[in-house]
């Protein structure tokens, strides 16, 4: 039997959620010659016909901002093997481009090798839900690698054994 917490408590809240498992991405963007990207544990898929995907920035996030600007995303599905790369665009580091090895999207954009995925999008809309944005972004070019992707569960990084 589960003993109720009480919801408003942040910490109960993400222990809860937690228990749920989430892919880790690299949203990945171009300004010129300027790369950048950001980890997300939220991307999903939000429709099949048009073929819609999403994930939440926190509103705090000078690396959102940028990519906003741009009016474009890559979402680059991490694999099992690239737990490094996700701790370090969870990073302060100046350039996080300058060890991953990469190529570009049909668009153009950062395109992490090795990945098990990757999504190509326009951003579609941007709208604020609490502490967060959620940024729809619509999908124009879409890849899969042969590896099993990278999730995170209860706080740390877990490879599904099955896949």
């Amino acid at each position: 039997m589960s003993t109720a917490l009480i919801a408003t408590d942040p910490r109960n809240f993400r222990d809860v959620l937690g228990c749920c498992p989430t892919s880790v991405a690299v949203i990945t963007a171009l300004n010129g010659e300027d790369r950048f990207g950001m980890v997300v544990g939220t991307f999903t898929s939000i429709s099949l016909d048009p073929p819609l995907v999403g994930f939440f920035p926190a509103k705090g996030s000078s690396t959102w901002s940028r990519i906003a600007e741009t009016g474009r995303f890559c979402a680059n599905i991490l694999s099992a093997e690239q737990a490094h790369i996700s701790r370090l665009f969870s990073s302060k580091a100046e350039d996080k481009f300058a060890e991953v090895i990469h190529g570009s999207s049909p668009s153009g954009l950062p395109l992490i090798d090795g990945i098990a995925a990757w999504v190509d999008c326009r951003i579609q809309s941007v709208q604020e839900i609490g502490d967060h944005f959620l940024v729809v972004g619509a999908v124009e070019a879409i890849g899969q690698g042969t590896t099993s992707p990278l999730v995170f569960l209860k706080g740390g990084y877990c490879i599904p054994h099955s896949l």
